[in-house]
């Protein structure tokens, strides 16, 4: 089923009718630069603009339908060091492929502890693909994993995209308040003691 620009106002009607069982659909420009909505994937030469889904799916993805795909059912998830070679080049590696990548850095006991929750050894890097693991780098290895997970072997980020900041692997705890606060708080003025049978709204 392909619709053009004039239906998409019918076609919303009847997506938002459609409820938990609607199907996903999909909005492109074809060369000719028209609009398209489908509830089919559109063909490899299409620009894609969003990917909308039914109920419980994606409100949108910015990415190319079989990356955003691939990116979904396979996410990537780099673990790495500073001052690390190799872990520079897998990086290197994932960014010139074009995919999309969590980075974790591993710099403390509880960073190493969270690594090797994810399956790791303690070497570096670390890289999941879905389920898929590795360790150390090697390129033919990173390439045939994402290759299994369906990511496209050529680049197909939009321009603008930007990749998010590494995180440490173990998220840092809380500050507990310091000596000096506690003693302001303990220092603040408290209400004085209400006798019994006092009525709750009684001013002094």
């Amino acid at each position: 089923m392909t619709v053009t620009k004039k239906m998409a106002g019918m076609l919303a009607l009847l997506l938002c009718a459609g409820g938990a069982g609607a199907q996903q659909m999909y909005k492109w420009v074809d060369a000719s630069g028209k609009v398209t909505f489908s509830d089919k994937p559109p063909p490899a030469n299409a620009k894609p603009i969003e990917i909308k889904a039914g109920a419980g799916g994606a409100a949108s993805v910015p990415l190319p339908y079989a990356l955003a795909q691939a990116a979904r059912a396979h996410p990537v998830v780099l673990y790495t060091r500073a001052k690390c070679d190799y872990c520079d080049r897998g990086r290197n590696l994932l960014k010139e492929r074009g995919i999309p990548f969590t980075e974790k850095t591993v710099q403390t006991p509880a960073d190493d502890a969270k690594l090797k929750e994810a399956g790791g050894d303690g070497s570096l890097p670390f890289i999941k693909v879905g389920r898929a693991k590795s360790t150390g780098f090697e390129a033919a290895a990173w390439n045939t994993m994402l290759t299994d997970a369906a990511y496209p072997e050529k680049k197909m980020l939009p321009p603008g995209y930007q990749y998010p900041k590494a995180t440490p692997a173990a998220p840092p705890e809380p500050e507990a308040p310091k000596a000096e606060e506690k003693d302001k708080v303990s220092d603040a003025p408290k209400a004085p003691p209400r006798e019994k049978n006092t009525p709750p709204d009684f001013v002094f």
